[in-house]
């Protein structure tokens, strides 16, 4: 598809970032020109609506959920088109009120995420967005705070994805990415 070679024309890797051995995916370039950013917003609504809608429980989608902190660039527009929920999973201590919680593995380390308490309604239909799945470990943990909270997921949704290490297959619900990094 041109529109998503035009989007990946965008993306930057910045090796051994924010470690020695790491390739970084920065997406803060496609944010700077609003024709690029317009193209991936369009993109990602049009799967959702093409092909996430017409298969979810209740025909909708009620619920986008944006993974901190880039996620939070992108489900809010989802959402407002989708005329959806946004819902914002943080790190551990940034959310305030009651907040349910899961732990996770990602590349270097462990983490914590937390969602706040009953910002999911039981039988809601949920898609959870994050720029990249890298180990899968924070996207499975976002899954867990829907479950938690008696949620379904119906799609997980990415611009890129680490392919080698294989963190969607990590995950309990479809997931579609737009281009593959390989390396």
């Amino acid at each position: 598809m041109a529109d998503i070679a035009y989007i990946k024309s965008f993306l930057n890797i910045h090796l051994d970032f924010p470690r020695k051995g790491v390739a970084f995916c920065d997406i803060f370039p496609l944010f700077r020109n609003p024709l690029a950013f317009e193209a991936l917003i369009t993109h990602l609504t049009h799967h959702l609506v093409s092909y996430v809608i017409p298969t979810s429980p209740n025909g909708k989608i009620d619920v986008i959920v944006g993974l901190d902190a880039r996620g939070f660039l992108l489900g809010p527009v989802i959402a407002l088109r989708l005329g959806a929920a946004f819902v914002p999973v943080r790190k551990r201590g940034k959310l305030p009120g009651e907040c349910v919680q899961a732990t996770f593995e990602k590349e270097y380390g462990t983490d914590e995420f937390e969602m706040q308490a009953n910002a999911i309604q039981p039988g809601q239909t949920v898609v959870i967005v994050d720029d990249i799945i890298a180990t899968g470990g924070s996207a499975s943990a976002a899954g867990e705070l829907v479950a938690m909270q008696g949620g379904e997921v119906v799609q997980y949704l990415f611009i890129a994805e680490v392919s080698f290490l294989k963190g969607s297959a990590k995950l309990k619900a479809p997931v579609y990415t737009m281009i593959p990094l390989n390396s």
